[in-house]
């Protein structure tokens, strides 16, 4: 017997999806609008929040709801890691500080990992799913809008060791409906996958400020520099 349990969690989160893809900082992404520092530091973000999410998994992958959704090729760890060595330069790790909003991210997931470890379907759900759903859309946007030759700095959208994703969605979202969900267990899963959105979106606002800040930053020196102009020709 089936448990719906991946229609459920699609059609119990489909409000948080319109709303974290009416996120500013997500809606000038999706319109090609990208800074680079921005959506490096977005990287840098996501590099602790699935290497949170990956080693909780692996530390409950004999567990009854884990197990079957227990994908290694998945990961994306280790190509976030490359995407920023080729943005930051190697190093990068001993000199960055997890903002706000991703400490409140990673310290969820481990708070589920150690108390209910089952709610972690929620997590891998909102992220991987995605991830697969979206991953090559994204990846022309990126190296459009910042001018990038082939995959390089684009490893976070690679996923080398699935075949094919179209099927492997089809393959995943079977998993979901094949664990042994018991009375309230769904709901909270899509409870907590509500929470996932909401703390993704929080990455997101924190990083639509530092966009703003830039854009900011890039009209002061436009104006700066036209009034220098200006006063430079007033001279001559």
């Amino acid at each position: 017997m089936t448990s719906n349990l991946a229609t459920q969690l699609r059609e119990g989160t489909s409000k948080s999806h319109t709303m974290a893809e009416n996120v500013s900082f997500i809606k000038s992404f999706l319109g090609g609008v990208i800074d680079r520092d921005s959506y490096v530091e977005m990287l840098s973000k996501l590099y602790f929040v699935y290497e949170a999410i990956e080693e909780a998994m692996e530390s409950n992958k004999d567990h009854e709801y884990i197990k079957p959704i227990y994908f290694p090729e998945l990961n994306r760890t280790s190509s976030l890691k490359e995407d920023l060595d080729f943005h930051y330069g190697e190093g990068w790790l001993d000199n960055v500080q997890l903002s706000p909003a991703t400490i409140d991210y990673v310290n969820r997931i481990k708070q589920v990992s150690k108390e209910k470890p089952e709610l972690l379907v929620a997590h891998a759900y909102t992220r991987y799913l995605g991830d697969l759903s979206g991953g090559q859309i994204l990846k022309k946007i990126a190296q459009r809008g910042m001018g990038l030759e082939g995959s390089k700095g684009l490893a976070f959208y690679e996923f080398d060791k699935v075949n094919d994703e179209s099927q492997f969605k089809v393959d995943y979202k079977a998993a979901l409906d094949s664990l042994p969900i018991k009375g309230d267990e769904a709901p909270r899963m899509v409870a907590e996958a509500n929470v996932a959105f909401t703390l993704n979106m929080n990455i997101f606002s924190e990083l639509e400020f530092s966009l703003t800040k830039v854009v900011l930053g890039k009209l002061r020196s436009f104006v700066n520099s036209t009034q220098n102009l200006f006063l430079e020709l007033k001279k001559n």
